[in-house]
């Protein structure tokens, strides 16, 4: 396989705008829902890719990382449910930066 170098002209980084507008409550709920929710089911199935090549192999990385994922949907859950009792609606703007390692 032949390895090529990024000329100087190819960009080396791209961003893409996954979620931009206003949100009843139902709406940014299942967005930000489905969005942590892949992220968390990615780590699991790389935590069950990993245990099948090596059941005694550690996964704490992986563990705290879906830890803190979930607790973070926990908190934009309540974060959520409270503003909207309140009666707001929610504008979500979140954007996918790629960048390459030299």
């Amino acid at each position: 396989m032949e390895t090529k170098e990024l000329s100087k002209a190819q960009k080396t980084e791209q961003k893409i705008q996954l979620v931009k507008g206003e949100f009843t409550r139902s709406e940014a709920s299942f967005v930000v829902n489905a969005l942590l929710d892949e992220k968390i089911n990615f780590h699991k199935i790389q935590r069950l890719q990993i245990w099948e090549g090596d059941h005694g192999r550690e996964t704490n990385q992986l563990d705290g990382r879906i830890a803190e994922l979930e607790e973070e949907k926990r908190i934009a859950k309540a974060f959520i449910k409270e503003a909207s009792n309140l009666g707001h609606t929610f504008k979500i703007n979140g954007s996918l930066e790629i960048t390459i390692n030299s």
